[in-house]
């Protein structure tokens, strides 16, 4: 996730340096705060239709998963502190193909946030009659549905237009107010209404390990989980690295996981049995469209429902708001790196990127049409968010290999170890997403290299200064991991041609990843190419003042 704070700020002071007043507790609210979004909304009620009640099994899986990827983002951070390093570490390490490549797969990832924000609102809207025509049975939106989510993606956009500054000094409340509702709701549901017979009266794991795995990537969890990377982009802040990093970054998925379990635990116990009889893949009750709030008032707690139903409105609001701006922010440092048309710099008189904050509305609204329902637009981003990280492990091992010397205010245990595993998982965890939501993917990754790679080629034509150097050589495995992990997909279990069976396709997944991972490094920059990179890099992420 991205703060308000963070987005509105240079890496550097204007001594040259950067102050490092960051203590643990900070760097660990700031992650903390983005992990509990509104992801909890939904998440358990989604995964509990897609494992039974051994989604909780779903939860511990994902919560390993990313604190594999946080392990190796933290020993980056230290290395480069610079916000946006999710895109500039493949920039560093592989050259120009690849830092444009997994820049837009990081714009990708902030742009589609704010449309399923708004899905999560309305959503929750259809307990009030008036609202109640927004959503099909199914809980897509309807033709006026889909008009109302098009006004609140033009309330985003006007609101950061006006009111970023006002946005900042509120995000510490907004953030006490997010961690504290969820947290209530785990304690009075289970003081009040917990069932212990729910968990196996219907069969704990009812959709055996196929229903365990696909429930990490389409039913929110990674999506819920999220976030761990806030302590990271503030590491060029913190008064003591080595120590604060792993502890943050540990602590807050820690933290987020036990809240995350706990509230998948109570939800399952808190269901009348009378919801699930006809099986969890038909759980179904009066008010379902805002499963926690709906659950409250079935179970009588009318004035929690109240609290819930407020809930979401603050929380993703509030979470759409920031990644609005998230995704002006990204286009401002692709087109200062070269990558994207120098009209996405520009800033009106307040320093807003307005060029970026339009097509970020036009995006959300486009978005709104392949997925109209929060349920199925979860699995594209879980997936876009994790290639987008995925880059971090293939840099880590180039780096760890040709910059043995560079500084490491933080170094990862048996990182030559992790990094792979890392890799490993971000591709499991981008299968188990399905065929459905990668050939998506695949069209929106496409349409990226047409609309980048078409701006390079005439940026190159007309010799224009910032012409971006893409370096084919040393990104070749790209391409390759790119098609393969969709063919992959095509042909597996996991809604594609089922010609891989499970277990297989978790074998085949690993090995090819191991492949990739070698690959990369193998042709990866020189030590030499990779410093000047570095040196080059200018901070692109805030416009002036």
């Amino acid at each position: 996730m991205v703060s308000v704070e963070k987005a509105a700020t240079e890496d550097i002071t204007p001594s040259g340096g950067l102050r490092r007043d960051v203590g643990l507790i900070g760097l660990m609210w700031a992650s903390v705060g983005s992990i509990i979004g509104s992801g909890w909304l939904y998440g358990a009620h989604d995964a509990v239709i897609q494992a039974g009640p051994s989604a909780i099994i779903s939860w511990v899986i994902g919560a390993v998963a990313i604190v594999l990827l946080a392990l190796v983002h933290a020993e980056l951070g230290g290395m480069f502190p610079v916000a946006g390093g999710t895109a500039r570490y493949p920039h560093y390490a592989f050259g120009g193909l690849a830092g444009m490549s997994f820049g837009w797969f990081s714009w990708l990832q902030a742009a589609t946030v704010a449309p399923i924000e708004v899905e999560a609102m309305i959503g929750y809207a259809g307990h009030w009659s008036w609202a109640q025509h927004f959503q099909h049975a199914d809980k897509t939106l309807t033709t006026s549905g889909l008009l109302v989510a098009i006004v609140l993606m033009a309330v985003f956009v006007g609101v950061n237009f006006f009111g970023v500054r006002v946005l900042a000094h509120t995000n510490s409340a907004a953030t006490w107010w997010k961690i504290a509702v969820p947290l209530g709701a785990i304690f009075i549901m289970a003081a009040t209404h917990f069932h212990p017979a729910n968990f196996h009266s219907e069969g704990f794991a009812p959709f055996g390990a196929k229903g365990v795995l696909a429930a990490i990537s389409t039913s929110g969890i990674i999506f819920a989980l999220l976030g761990f990377e806030q302590a990271i982009q503030l590491a060029g802040e913190s008064r003591n690295p080595k120590k604060d990093l792993p502890r943050a970054t540990l602590g807050s998925v820690a933290i987020g996981a036990v809240i995350y379990v706990l509230l998948q635990v109570v939800f399952i116990a808190a269901l009348p049995h009378s919801s699930f009889a006809h099986g969890w893949a038909h759980l179904a009750y009066k008010g379902d469209s805002g499963p926690w709030a709906g659950l409250a008032t079935l179970v009588g707690l009318g004035w929690l429902a109240v609290v819930l139903y407020l809930d979401a409105i603050i929380s993703p609001g509030g979470t759409g708001l920031i990644y609005t701006t998230a995704t002006s922010r990204v286009s401002y440092g692709l087109a200062k790196n070269g990558y994207a048309p120098k009209i996405f710099t520009k800033t009106d008189a307040r320093g807003v990127p307005w060029f970026g904050l339009v097509m970020s509305f036009v995006t959300g609204v486009i978005c709104f049409l392949p997925f109209p329902s929060w349920h199925q637009l979860v699995g594209f981003i879980t997936s876009a968010s994790v290639l987008m990280y995925a880059g971090a492990p293939l840099a880590y091992g180039v780096f760890a290999d040709k910059l043995p010397g560079h500084e490491r205010p933080y170094r990862l245990p048996a990182g030559k170890l992790v990094s792979p595993l890392a890799f490993v998982v971000a591709n499991l965890i981008i299968y188990w997403s399905g065929w459905g939501t990668l050939w998506r993917l695949g069209l929106a990754i496409v349409l990226g290299y047409l609309l980048l790679g078409g701006y390079a080629w005439y940026a190159h034509n007309k010799n224009l200064p910032d012409a971006p150097r893409l370096d084919f050589k040393a990104a070749q495995w790209l391409p390759v991991y790119l098609i393969g992990m969709g063919l992959i997909s095509w042909q597996g279990s996991f809604g594609g041609q089922n010609h891989i069976a499970l277990w297989w396709d978790i074998l085949v997944i690993a090995a090819f990843s191991i492949g990739i991972y070698y690959w990369a490094k193998a042709t990866a920059s020189t030590a030499e190419d990779i410093e000047r990179s570095i040196d080059e890099v200018v901070v692109t992420d805030a416009p002036a003042h």
